[in-house]
């Protein structure tokens, strides 16, 4: 059984940064991450879960909401299968649970896979 595990979250000040990690476990022989493009979503309370950035299966192509677009940095290291997300000058506005996904690629909302969340949580 294959689970995304999101880890890295927590507390910090504004303009502080956080390395969120979205590893794969309980895989198999036969998986690897880097069969999908994966996603970093985030959903406040009371708001509709957003997409944050996404990566391709391959790492070539990234994307970024632009509200953390030149602050946030995703990247891929396939041998791990792992995906981080890097979040710098972090605001209040990004306090969240972040949520990681597996896709066929990014942006076709078909989904194989999703995390727990980590929360984080930007204040003074």
């Amino acid at each position: 059984q294959v689970q995304l595990v999101e880890s890295g979250g927590g507390l910090v000040q504004p303009g502080g940064s956080l390395r969120l990690s979205c590893v794969a476990s309980g895989v198999s022989s036969g998986f690897s991450l880097d069969y999908y493009a994966v996603g970093w979503f985030r959903q406040a309370p009371g708001k509709e879960r957003e997409g944050v950035s996404c990566i391709s299966s391959s790492g070539d192509s990234t994307y970024y909401a632009g509200s953390v677009k030149g602050r946030f940095t995703i990247s891929r290291d396939n041998a791990k299968n792992t995906v981080y997300l890097q979040m710098n000058t972090l605001k209040p506005e990004d306090t969240a649970v972040y949520y990681c996904a597996a896709e066929f690629e990014c942006g076709s909302h078909l989904y194989d896979y999703w995390g727990q969340g980590t929360q984080v949580t930007v204040s003074s």
